[in-house]
């Protein structure tokens, strides 16, 4: 105890007798010279303020160390400077901001370096959640598919996986508050297990993003952005509902978020509830209601030695499984057979800042209780568990001439167990760990980013079932191990006209199912048997990545070949098993490619005016020829989009009509079918006003507006005919104080 007391003296005197750095300044319009009440913000610190009406701003208690400070504001140029601060200094930077009709650019967290877009070296697509659900998104993941190269595989409206270029499952790594999400949510019948509710937004990684993350990450990242604290000295509150007429659903959320200097505090509680969604042919999809029930809060100390923030969530999740187009209802209650799932994710998020660097340590803990209900609704007939323990040290290395560098420590603690009669893998222990370093090196004209990493995975997994029957699965004890490395450049080549390139390697482990499945999988009905022998799947994607940005216009073209080696695949054979057909998981060499293509027209000095498009296309082969499942169609999304701010009253008014042209996807697999192609219309406005101090938003919006019938080549209800969604009119209302 003594020891104790001693050394929380120790700590009080340095947190007490650390440097307390101040920055002020002025924001003025370089065009006009008038002041600017810009957004001030340090990512690495989560401190931030806002300038006054006459450009005036001040931060205080700023550590010592070198930081990237960000000015932005809607309607000019984002900034972003490198300040040293250090020895209790007093700085003063003003800035000036170039107009530009150019959307605000936010700071990229996915990547290490927390730059803004035009400046990192790895493209990365970062949409908000606002804009998502602006467009008539029902969940988290129907949001997802409007960013180009991102789909989802769905079955129903309720459950979305995503696909980033071709790839998906496993393939496809998600984070959020900071740690990798693992809830099985890859298996057909698993979606994100995360409501959109204090989600501020997606990042999308499109490639290897091993390097970062490790496993998983063969495919690319799903990074979604918590919600951020409020600034210091503020308080906010907001309540918002919407309504969605196809599903007779609503989903509400309530919030409040405060801040003192160095606590800050937040809250969020939601709920939804949907029936059976209707087709563009008019009968519902049996049993393909849902309802949703989330929590999130958070809590962070910013001193000028160290920040801390614990962020939980709590996501409970009731899914009907549609089995047949039965009874047609309106009815919201819950149905056999479905599924009950519970997501706990809790996260702690610390930095230590020294005088030229700076420790990141990470630590998360995940517990995935998922139940399906079949004939008793006393008795889950299926019952999978999972702990998970990951953790993720990073120390940023002193700045060296204009050379960052990050090196760092990954991995993961997890159990799996079953507590149901049926077992889809068996109960299992997974042990993993990275070792990374990574470095930017900065040029006026170039920018160069490149890094290495080994990992190993641990899978110990014990025999399920009787030996002597025919499903019996015996015990596996693997160890899988990768190098992985990357190496990328944005350059400047002339004035507004840059290009990226880069070449990385990824690596995916082989999960439980591919190497132990022995058994009906009910979802896909096949009759699924693993592979003991598979070994690591093994990629190297060239990606190349051209921009033009003018205050008029933006265009962009992605380019990528991805080459994978050892894929692993399901492949039909002619036996069959309890009257299904029996699929084994094979490897072979497969490559996919493709890209993006698009533009962005708003001219000036017509602010107000928008004109997107943007074209999507993949290809996915065998060596062998033979094409890849799940790939999905080629696909042209044009949009026109009217934004009108700076009212009095009226703060902002938006509004859209976007065209999605889905075109037939013949390259299939040997067990798919050929689907045809379709246009979906879509259309909405919000506007925003201001009485007082409090904020109302009101917003509507249409989905499907011809109420077409269509099925989505990546819909788990194709095999059995069943049509998407059909129109839905959509009113959402939020109130901020």
């Amino acid at each position: 105890m003594k020891n104790l007391l001693c050394l929380l003296a120790v700590f009080s005197v340095i947190t007490t007798a650390s440097s307390q750095n101040t920055l002020t300044g002025k924001i003025i319009s370089k065009n006009t010279n008038e002041p600017v009440p810009a957004t001030i913000y340090i990512p690495q610190l989560e401190k931030g303020t806002v300038a006054d009406f006459d450009g005036n701003y001040t931060l205080n208690n700023l550590p010592d160390g070198l930081y990237s400070v960000v000015f932005s504001s809607l309607g000019f140029a984002t900034v972003s400077k490198k300040i040293n601060f250090s020895n209790e200094t007093s700085l003063t930077e003003n800035i000036e901001m170039q107009e530009t009709a150019v959307e605000m650019e936010e700071v990229i967290v996915s990547t290490p370096f927390h730059k803004l877009q035009s400046d990192n070296v790895m493209k990365v697509e970062r949409i908000s959640t606002e804009k998502l659900n602006a467009s008539g998104a029902v969940t988290l993941a129907d949001g997802i598919k409007n960013i180009a190269g991102v789909d989802i595989i769905s079955t129903g409206t309720g459950i979305g996986k995503p696909v980033i270029r071709g790839l998906s499952s496993n393939r496809v790594l998600t984070y959020a508050q900071g740690v990798r999400v693992e809830n099985q949510q890859f298996g057909d019948e698993h979606g994100l297990g995360i409501n959109e509710a204090g989600v501020e937004s997606v990042e999308v990684i499109k490639g290897p993003a091993s390097l970062l993350y490790g496993s998983d990450a063969l495919g690319g990242v799903l990074y979604l952005n918590p919600e951020k604290f409020a600034l210091s000295g503020e308080t906010h509150g907001d309540l918002s509902s919407t309504y969605f007429s196809n599903t007779l659903g609503t989903a509400t959320n309530l919030g409040i978020k405060t801040s003192g200097q160095k606590l800050k505090f937040l809250a969020r509680g939601t709920y939804a509830a949907f029936s059976d969604y209707e087709t563009g042919a008019d009968y519902r999809v049996s049993n393909s209601r849902f309802n949703e029930k989330d929590f999130k809060t958070g809590l962070q100390f910013s001193g000028t030695k160290f920040k801390s923030t614990l962020r939980y969530n709590y996501n409970r999740s009731n899914i009907g499984i549609p089995e047949e187009i039965g009874e047609q209802t309106q009815s919201k209650d819950l149905e056999l057979p479905f599924q009950e799932i519970d997501n706990h994710i809790l996260s702690f998020d610390n930095t230590l800042f020294f005088n030229n660097s700076s420790l990141d340590v990470k630590a998360g803990y995940l517990f995935n209780d998922r139940r399906e209900f079949e004939d008793d609704t006393d008795v889950a007939a299926l019952r999978l568990k999972l702990n998970t323990l990951n953790y993720d040290v990073k120390y940023h290395l002193p700045q060296f001439g204009n050379f960052e560098t990050i090196i760092g420590v990954q991995g993961m603690f997890q159990k799996n167990k079953n507590e149901g009669e049926e077992i889809l893998i068996p109960d299992a222990k997974t042990t993993d760990v990275g070792i990374l370093a990574t470095s930017h090196y900065h040029l006026e004209k170039v920018d160069f980013q490149a890094g290495i990493r080994f990992d190993s995975r641990k899978i110990d997994s014990e025999a399920a079932r009787n030996a002597v029957d025919e499903d019996f699965i015996p015990a596996l004890n693997e160890t899988f191990t990768s190098f992985t490395a990357a190496l990328g450049a944005k350059l400047d080549l002339v004035e507004n006209f840059s290009a990226r390139i880069n070449l990385a390697s990824g690596f995916r482990a082989p999960n439980l199912a591919e190497l132990t499945s022995n058994g009906v999988h009910e979802g896909t009905n096949r009759y699924e048997r693993g592979n003991a022998d598979l070994t690591n799947e093994q990629n190297f994607q060239t990606d190349v990545a051209l921009e033009y940005r003018n205050e008029h216009i933006e265009f962009f073209a992605n380019g990528f070949y991805n080459a994978v080696n050892n894929y692993i695949f399901l492949s039909p054979t002619n036996e069959t098993l309890d009257d299904t057909q029996v699929f084994h998981y094979l490897q072979d060499n497969a490559s996919l490619y493709g890209g993006e293509l698009g533009f962005h027209l708003h001219p000036h000095p017509l602010d107000w005016l928008h004109l997107e498009s943007s074209f999507e296309t993949v290809t996915g082969k065998l060596d062998n020829e033979d094409y890849l499942p799940l790939i999905p169609a080629n696909s042209l999304r044009n949009t026109f989009r009217v934004e009108i701010n700076d009212g009095k009253t009226r703060k902002a008014t938006s509004a859209f009509i976007t065209l999605e042209n889905t075109f037939d996807q013949k390259n299939i697999s040997n067990f798919e079918t050929r689907t045809g192609g379709y246009s979906l219309l879509s259309a909405g406005v919000e506007s925003s006003f201001k009485l007082q101090k409090v904020l109302f938003k009101i917003g509507l919006n249409g989905t499907n507006l011809t109420n077409k019938q269509y099925i989505s080549h990546l819909s788990r209800f194709k095999p059995e005919g069943i049509f998407n969604i059909g129109r839905s009119i959509n009113v959402n209302l939020k109130v901020e104080i």
